[in-house]
């Protein structure tokens, strides 16, 4: 079956990093279009990354120019690193996979991710 797995998450502090992971297994990785999404207590899940099949990334204004997705088809992972994080991006993160034109669409369980002092 379809599993995508997030990993990374945690608590850290405001300015400091993380690296999220999202290990896929049971789809052909390469020919799906990648994303993060987030989820913050009380607001609607939104848009953070995503990397289609060739590459090409894209980002909401919110997290643009400091947030990147990247993905390894040899691994079947994509990743999201997220340096100097801030307060308001305390969130459940989210990875989907798109396979677009078939109406595929599958998503991870999500991972925690709090920055706070």
């Amino acid at each position: 079956q379809v599993q995508l797995v997030e990993s990374g998450g945690g608590l850290v502090q405001p300015g400091e990093s993380l690296r999220l992971d999202c290990a896929a297994s049971g789809i052909i990785f390469y020919i799906y279009g990648m994303g993060w999404y987030r989820q913050a207590p009380g607001k609607q899940r939104e848009l953070v990354a995503t990397i289609t099949t060739g590459g090409a990334t894209d980002y909401p204004d919110s997290v643009k120019g400091r947030f990147t997705i990247s993905r390894d088809n040899t691994k079947n992972t994509v990743s999201l690193q997220m340096p100097n994080l801030k307060p308001e991006d305390t969130a459940v993160y989210y990875c989907n996979a798109v396979l677009e034109g078939y109406g595929l669409e599958y998503w991870g369980l999500g991972t925690q991710v709090t920055v706070s002092s």
